[in-house]
Protein backbone atom coordinates (compact mmCIF):
# COMPACT_ATOMS: atom_id res chain seq x y z
CA UNK A 1 0.00 0.00 0.00
CA UNK A 2 1.13 3.55 -0.69
CA UNK A 3 1.61 5.72 2.38
CA UNK A 4 0.07 9.18 1.92
CA UNK A 5 1.99 12.29 2.87
CA UNK A 6 -0.38 13.17 5.71
CA UNK A 7 -3.21 11.72 7.76
CA UNK A 8 -5.98 13.43 9.70
CA UNK A 9 -5.89 13.56 13.50
CA UNK A 10 -8.56 14.89 15.89
CA UNK A 11 -6.85 16.91 18.62
CA UNK A 12 -7.87 19.19 21.49
CA UNK A 13 -5.78 22.07 22.85
CA UNK A 14 -6.98 22.03 26.47
CA UNK A 15 -9.41 20.09 28.66
CA UNK A 16 -12.96 20.35 27.28
CA UNK A 17 -11.80 22.39 24.27
CA UNK A 18 -13.37 21.61 20.88
CA UNK A 19 -11.64 18.99 18.77
CA UNK A 20 -9.89 20.08 15.61
CA UNK A 21 -9.31 17.69 12.74
CA UNK A 22 -6.02 18.52 11.05
CA UNK A 23 -3.31 16.78 9.00
CA UNK A 24 -0.06 15.51 10.45
CA UNK A 25 2.81 14.07 8.40
CA UNK A 26 3.17 10.34 7.79
CA UNK A 27 6.38 8.42 7.08
CA UNK A 28 7.53 4.87 6.49
CA UNK A 29 7.51 2.83 9.71
CA UNK A 30 10.91 2.55 11.36
CA UNK A 31 12.39 -0.69 12.70
CA UNK A 32 10.00 -2.33 15.14
CA UNK A 33 7.05 -0.19 14.03
CA UNK A 34 3.86 -0.96 12.13
CA UNK A 35 1.65 1.62 10.41
CA UNK A 36 -2.08 0.92 10.65
CA UNK A 37 -5.12 2.44 8.94
CA UNK A 38 -7.61 2.80 11.79
CA UNK A 39 -11.03 1.32 11.13
CA UNK A 40 -12.54 1.84 14.61
CA UNK A 41 -11.53 3.36 17.93
CA UNK A 42 -13.93 3.18 20.86
CA UNK A 43 -14.06 5.78 23.64
CA UNK A 44 -12.96 4.43 27.01
CA UNK A 45 -13.90 6.13 30.28
CA UNK A 46 -10.22 7.03 30.73
CA UNK A 47 -10.42 8.99 27.44
CA UNK A 48 -13.30 10.96 28.93
CA UNK A 49 -11.42 11.56 32.20
CA UNK A 50 -8.37 12.78 30.28
CA UNK A 51 -10.42 15.06 28.05
CA UNK A 52 -12.25 16.55 31.04
CA UNK A 53 -8.98 17.20 32.87
CA UNK A 54 -9.54 14.71 35.69
CA UNK A 55 -6.25 13.01 34.91
CA UNK A 56 -3.10 14.57 33.44
CA UNK A 57 -2.78 14.42 29.66
CA UNK A 58 -0.51 16.49 27.41
CA UNK A 59 -2.00 18.86 24.85
CA UNK A 60 -2.61 19.20 21.99
CA UNK A 61 -3.93 15.77 22.82
CA UNK A 62 -4.85 12.85 20.60
CA UNK A 63 -6.98 10.30 22.42
CA UNK A 64 -8.06 6.73 21.79
CA UNK A 65 -6.42 3.43 22.72
CA UNK A 66 -9.13 0.84 22.01
CA UNK A 67 -8.18 0.50 18.36
CA UNK A 68 -8.74 -1.86 15.44
CA UNK A 69 -7.14 -1.33 12.06
CA UNK A 70 -5.49 -2.81 8.97
CA UNK A 71 -1.74 -2.95 8.43
CA UNK A 72 -0.49 -0.45 5.81
CA UNK A 73 3.26 -0.99 6.20
CA UNK A 74 5.58 -3.02 8.42
CA UNK A 75 8.98 -1.88 9.70
CA UNK A 76 12.08 -4.04 9.82
CA UNK A 77 12.10 -6.73 12.47
CA UNK A 78 8.33 -7.14 12.78
CA UNK A 79 7.33 -10.51 11.33
CA UNK A 80 4.70 -12.04 13.60
CA UNK A 81 2.15 -11.23 16.26
CA UNK A 82 2.51 -12.16 19.93
CA UNK A 83 1.13 -15.64 19.20
CA UNK A 84 3.66 -16.29 16.48
CA UNK A 85 1.20 -15.86 13.61
CA UNK A 86 2.79 -14.15 10.58
CA UNK A 87 1.85 -10.53 9.92
CA UNK A 88 1.44 -8.99 6.48
CA UNK A 89 0.05 -5.85 4.89
CA UNK A 90 -3.74 -5.87 4.94
CA UNK A 91 -4.11 -7.89 8.14
CA UNK A 92 -6.69 -6.60 10.62
CA UNK A 93 -5.12 -6.30 14.06
CA UNK A 94 -5.35 -4.87 17.53
CA UNK A 95 -2.49 -4.26 19.97
CA UNK A 96 -1.68 -3.52 23.59
CA UNK A 97 -2.91 -0.22 24.96
CA UNK A 98 0.63 0.57 26.16
CA UNK A 99 4.23 0.14 25.05
CA UNK A 100 7.36 -0.16 27.17
CA UNK A 101 10.87 1.28 26.66
CA UNK A 102 12.77 -2.02 26.80
CA UNK A 103 14.09 -4.41 29.40
CA UNK A 104 13.70 -3.30 33.00
CA UNK A 105 13.23 -4.66 36.51
CA UNK A 106 9.45 -4.40 36.50
CA UNK A 107 9.17 -6.41 33.30
CA UNK A 108 11.95 -8.93 33.77
CA UNK A 109 11.78 -9.61 37.50
CA UNK A 110 8.38 -8.49 38.82
CA UNK A 111 6.44 -9.53 35.67
CA UNK A 112 4.63 -6.18 35.70
CA UNK A 113 5.39 -4.67 32.27
CA UNK A 114 2.44 -2.30 32.59
CA UNK A 115 4.25 -0.66 35.52
CA UNK A 116 7.61 -0.31 33.76
CA UNK A 117 9.38 3.05 34.21
CA UNK A 118 8.80 5.10 31.09
CA UNK A 119 5.77 3.11 29.97
CA UNK A 120 3.62 5.06 27.52
CA UNK A 121 0.02 4.59 26.49
CA UNK A 122 -1.63 5.08 23.13
CA UNK A 123 -3.93 8.07 23.20
CA UNK A 124 -1.95 9.65 26.06
CA UNK A 125 0.77 11.53 24.16
CA UNK A 126 0.76 15.03 22.70
CA UNK A 127 -0.02 15.12 18.99
CA UNK A 128 3.15 17.18 18.52
CA UNK A 129 5.25 14.22 19.73
CA UNK A 130 6.61 12.28 16.73
CA UNK A 131 5.38 10.25 14.99
CA UNK A 132 2.18 12.21 15.82
CA UNK A 133 -0.18 9.36 14.92
CA UNK A 134 -0.28 7.40 18.19
CA UNK A 135 -3.95 7.56 19.15
CA UNK A 136 -7.17 6.11 17.82
CA UNK A 137 -8.94 9.39 17.01
CA UNK A 138 -7.08 9.54 13.70
CA UNK A 139 -6.95 7.97 10.29
CA UNK A 140 -3.64 6.24 10.99
CA UNK A 141 -1.71 4.97 13.99
CA UNK A 142 1.87 3.81 14.39
CA UNK A 143 2.32 0.75 16.57
CA UNK A 144 5.56 1.54 18.37
CA UNK A 145 8.34 -0.78 19.59
CA UNK A 146 7.60 -2.47 22.91
CA UNK A 147 3.96 -3.16 21.98
CA UNK A 148 2.19 -6.50 21.60
CA UNK A 149 0.20 -7.15 18.41
CA UNK A 150 -2.64 -9.61 17.81
CA UNK A 151 -4.05 -10.56 14.43
CA UNK A 152 -7.86 -10.64 14.55
CA UNK A 153 -10.01 -13.47 13.22
CA UNK A 154 -12.67 -12.76 10.62
CA UNK A 155 -15.47 -14.03 12.88
CA UNK A 156 -15.37 -10.83 14.97
CA UNK A 157 -16.77 -7.49 13.87
CA UNK A 158 -14.84 -4.30 14.62
CA UNK A 159 -17.37 -3.52 17.35
CA UNK A 160 -16.67 -6.84 19.05
CA UNK A 161 -12.91 -6.48 18.64
CA UNK A 162 -12.23 -2.84 19.54
CA UNK A 163 -12.79 -3.05 23.35
CA UNK A 164 -10.62 -6.17 23.64
CA UNK A 165 -7.32 -4.32 24.11
CA UNK A 166 -8.54 -2.28 27.08
CA UNK A 167 -11.94 -3.02 28.60
CA UNK A 168 -11.96 -6.78 28.07
CA UNK A 169 -8.27 -7.37 28.85
CA UNK A 170 -8.59 -5.27 31.99
CA UNK A 171 -11.52 -7.37 33.19
CA UNK A 172 -9.60 -10.55 32.47
CA UNK A 173 -6.93 -9.16 34.81
CA UNK A 174 -9.54 -8.12 37.40
CA UNK A 175 -11.31 -11.49 37.47
CA UNK A 176 -7.96 -13.29 37.59
CA UNK A 177 -6.92 -11.18 40.60
CA UNK A 178 -10.25 -12.02 42.25
CA UNK A 179 -9.46 -15.73 41.90
CA UNK A 180 -13.09 -16.53 41.15
CA UNK A 181 -13.69 -20.24 41.74
CA UNK A 182 -16.37 -22.74 40.75
CA UNK A 183 -19.50 -22.03 42.76
CA UNK A 184 -18.47 -18.55 43.91
CA UNK A 185 -20.91 -15.71 44.34
CA UNK A 186 -19.82 -12.37 42.85
CA UNK A 187 -21.08 -8.80 43.25
CA UNK A 188 -20.11 -6.23 40.60
CA UNK A 189 -20.29 -2.53 41.46
CA UNK A 190 -20.94 -0.77 38.14
CA UNK A 191 -22.58 -2.19 35.02
CA UNK A 192 -20.88 -0.19 32.32
CA UNK A 193 -18.81 -2.00 29.71
CA UNK A 194 -16.29 -3.23 32.31
CA UNK A 195 -19.01 -4.59 34.56
CA UNK A 196 -20.82 -6.36 31.73
CA UNK A 197 -17.68 -8.09 30.53
CA UNK A 198 -16.84 -8.82 34.16
CA UNK A 199 -20.16 -10.60 34.62
CA UNK A 200 -19.65 -12.74 31.54
CA UNK A 201 -16.09 -13.54 32.59
CA UNK A 202 -17.17 -14.40 36.13
CA UNK A 203 -19.69 -16.89 34.76
CA UNK A 204 -17.06 -18.38 32.46
CA UNK A 205 -14.81 -18.86 35.50
CA UNK A 206 -17.54 -20.84 37.26
CA UNK A 207 -19.41 -18.29 39.39
CA UNK A 208 -22.81 -19.70 40.33
CA UNK A 209 -24.41 -16.33 40.96
CA UNK A 210 -23.54 -12.80 39.81
CA UNK A 211 -25.28 -9.75 41.27
CA UNK A 212 -24.84 -6.38 39.58
CA UNK A 213 -25.19 -2.94 41.16
CA UNK A 214 -25.85 0.19 39.11
CA UNK A 215 -27.89 3.37 39.51
CA UNK A 216 -29.11 3.27 35.89
CA UNK A 217 -32.19 1.14 35.29
CA UNK A 218 -31.33 0.63 31.61
CA UNK A 219 -27.92 -0.79 32.45
CA UNK A 220 -29.42 -3.06 35.10
CA UNK A 221 -31.83 -4.45 32.54
CA UNK A 222 -29.11 -4.84 29.89
CA UNK A 223 -26.82 -6.67 32.30
CA UNK A 224 -29.20 -9.65 32.40
CA UNK A 225 -28.02 -10.46 28.87
CA UNK A 226 -24.39 -10.71 30.03
CA UNK A 227 -24.48 -13.17 32.90
CA UNK A 228 -25.92 -11.05 35.71
CA UNK A 229 -28.52 -13.07 37.62
CA UNK A 230 -30.00 -10.07 39.43
CA UNK A 231 -29.31 -6.37 39.09
CA UNK A 232 -30.04 -4.06 42.00
CA UNK A 233 -30.16 -0.31 42.60
CA UNK A 234 -27.39 0.58 45.10
CA UNK A 235 -29.11 3.84 46.09
CA UNK A 236 -31.76 2.02 48.15
CA UNK A 237 -31.36 1.70 51.92
CA UNK A 238 -27.92 0.24 52.54
CA UNK A 239 -28.99 -2.14 55.30
CA UNK A 240 -31.81 -3.49 53.13
CA UNK A 241 -29.45 -3.89 50.17
CA UNK A 242 -26.89 -5.70 52.34
CA UNK A 243 -29.49 -8.10 53.70
CA UNK A 244 -30.85 -8.84 50.25
CA UNK A 245 -27.41 -9.59 48.82
CA UNK A 246 -26.39 -11.73 51.78
CA UNK A 247 -29.62 -13.70 51.44
CA UNK A 248 -28.71 -14.49 47.84
CA UNK A 249 -25.12 -15.41 48.75
CA UNK A 250 -25.36 -17.81 51.68
CA UNK A 251 -24.06 -18.46 54.19
CA UNK A 252 -22.36 -15.12 54.86
CA UNK A 253 -22.29 -13.00 51.72
CA UNK A 254 -20.49 -12.83 48.38
CA UNK A 255 -17.12 -14.50 47.95
CA UNK A 256 -15.94 -11.73 45.62
CA UNK A 257 -16.81 -8.06 45.08
CA UNK A 258 -15.52 -6.19 42.03
CA UNK A 259 -15.48 -2.38 41.87
CA UNK A 260 -15.54 -1.09 38.30
CA UNK A 261 -17.66 2.06 38.55
CA UNK A 262 -14.91 4.55 39.47
CA UNK A 263 -16.88 6.07 42.36
CA UNK A 264 -14.82 6.08 45.59
CA UNK A 265 -17.88 6.23 47.84
CA UNK A 266 -18.86 2.67 46.91
CA UNK A 267 -15.77 1.14 48.53
CA UNK A 268 -17.14 1.01 52.12
CA UNK A 269 -20.22 -0.80 50.82
CA UNK A 270 -18.06 -3.28 48.93
CA UNK A 271 -16.04 -4.04 52.05
CA UNK A 272 -19.23 -4.45 54.07
CA UNK A 273 -20.71 -6.85 51.52
CA UNK A 274 -17.81 -9.26 50.97
CA UNK A 275 -17.78 -12.27 53.27
CA UNK A 276 -15.13 -12.97 55.89
CA UNK A 277 -12.08 -14.26 54.04
CA UNK A 278 -13.43 -12.96 50.73
CA UNK A 279 -11.77 -10.84 48.06
CA UNK A 280 -12.40 -7.25 47.02
CA UNK A 281 -10.82 -6.00 43.77
CA UNK A 282 -10.70 -2.32 42.83
CA UNK A 283 -10.52 -1.80 39.07
CA UNK A 284 -12.30 1.48 38.35
CA UNK A 285 -10.42 4.17 40.30
CA UNK A 286 -8.30 5.33 37.37
CA UNK A 287 -8.26 9.05 38.22
CA UNK A 288 -6.13 10.63 40.97
CA UNK A 289 -7.59 11.87 44.27
CA UNK A 290 -10.15 9.06 44.54
CA UNK A 291 -10.29 9.68 48.28
CA UNK A 292 -12.60 7.76 50.60
CA UNK A 293 -12.99 7.25 54.34
CA UNK A 294 -13.31 3.66 55.52
CA UNK A 295 -12.88 1.52 58.61
CA UNK A 296 -9.60 -0.32 58.02
CA UNK A 297 -10.37 -2.55 60.99
CA UNK A 298 -13.05 -4.15 58.85
CA UNK A 299 -10.39 -5.31 56.38
CA UNK A 300 -8.37 -6.80 59.23
CA UNK A 301 -11.24 -8.33 61.20
CA UNK A 302 -12.89 -9.92 58.17
CA UNK A 303 -9.49 -10.98 56.77
CA UNK A 304 -10.38 -9.48 53.40
CA UNK A 305 -7.98 -9.78 50.47
CA UNK A 306 -7.88 -6.31 48.88
CA UNK A 307 -6.42 -6.03 45.38
CA UNK A 308 -5.94 -3.17 42.96
CA UNK A 309 -5.69 -3.80 39.21
CA UNK A 310 -4.42 -1.21 36.74
CA UNK A 311 -4.12 -2.08 33.05
CA UNK A 312 -3.11 -5.67 32.34
CA UNK A 313 -0.35 -8.12 31.52
CA UNK A 314 0.12 -8.99 27.82
CA UNK A 315 -1.18 -12.53 28.46
CA UNK A 316 -4.53 -10.98 29.36
CA UNK A 317 -4.77 -9.50 25.86
CA UNK A 318 -4.51 -12.99 24.35
CA UNK A 319 -7.02 -14.35 26.85
CA UNK A 320 -9.41 -11.47 26.15
CA UNK A 321 -9.40 -12.20 22.43
CA UNK A 322 -9.92 -15.92 23.03
CA UNK A 323 -12.79 -15.21 25.43
CA UNK A 324 -14.63 -12.91 23.01
CA UNK A 325 -14.15 -15.35 20.12
CA UNK A 326 -15.49 -18.21 22.24
CA UNK A 327 -18.43 -16.28 23.70
CA UNK A 328 -19.51 -13.74 21.05
CA UNK A 329 -22.42 -15.91 19.95
CA UNK A 330 -23.59 -16.39 23.54
CA UNK A 331 -23.37 -12.75 24.62
CA UNK A 332 -24.34 -9.77 22.42
CA UNK A 333 -21.00 -7.98 22.74
CA UNK A 334 -21.58 -6.16 19.46
CA UNK A 335 -24.49 -4.26 21.03
CA UNK A 336 -22.20 -2.65 23.59
CA UNK A 337 -20.70 -0.35 20.96
CA UNK A 338 -23.95 1.51 20.42
CA UNK A 339 -22.82 4.87 18.97
CA UNK A 340 -20.91 5.38 15.70
CA UNK A 341 -19.37 8.73 14.68
CA UNK A 342 -17.08 9.95 11.90
CA UNK A 343 -13.82 11.68 12.79
CA UNK A 344 -15.47 15.06 12.24
CA UNK A 345 -17.96 14.35 15.05
CA UNK A 346 -15.59 13.51 17.90
CA UNK A 347 -17.08 16.37 19.99
CA UNK A 348 -20.53 14.82 19.77
CA UNK A 349 -19.15 11.36 20.44
CA UNK A 350 -17.35 12.54 23.59
CA UNK A 351 -20.46 14.35 24.79
CA UNK A 352 -22.69 11.33 24.25
CA UNK A 353 -20.19 9.03 25.95
CA UNK A 354 -19.64 11.37 28.91
CA UNK A 355 -23.38 11.88 29.49
CA UNK A 356 -23.98 8.14 29.08
CA UNK A 357 -26.30 8.57 26.14
CA UNK A 358 -24.35 5.67 24.69
CA UNK A 359 -22.49 2.88 26.47
CA UNK A 360 -19.48 2.81 24.12
CA UNK A 361 -19.04 5.38 21.37
CA UNK A 362 -16.99 4.41 18.33
CA UNK A 363 -14.98 6.74 16.11
CA UNK A 364 -14.88 5.57 12.50
CA UNK A 365 -12.02 7.48 10.81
Amino acid sequence: MTIPATGLVATYDAPNAPFQVQPYPLREPQAGEVLVRVSMSTICRSDIHSYQGHRPNPCPGVLGHEIVGHIVAIGAGVEQDMRGDPLQVGDRITWSEYFIPGQNYFTDVLDLPQKSPGVEKYGHLAATTPPHHHGGFAQYCYILPGSWILRLPGCLSDAEAAPINCGVATMVAVTEAAQIQLGDTVVIQGLGLLGLYGAALAKSRGARRVIGLDVHAGRRQQSLQFGVDEALDPTVDTSHLTREIQAQCPPQGPDVVLEVCGVPDVIPLGLALVRTGGTYVIGGMVSPNANVTLDANQILKKMITLRGVHNYHPRHLVQALDFVVAQHQRYPFKQLVDGHYPLTQVDQAMHDAATQRVLRAAILP
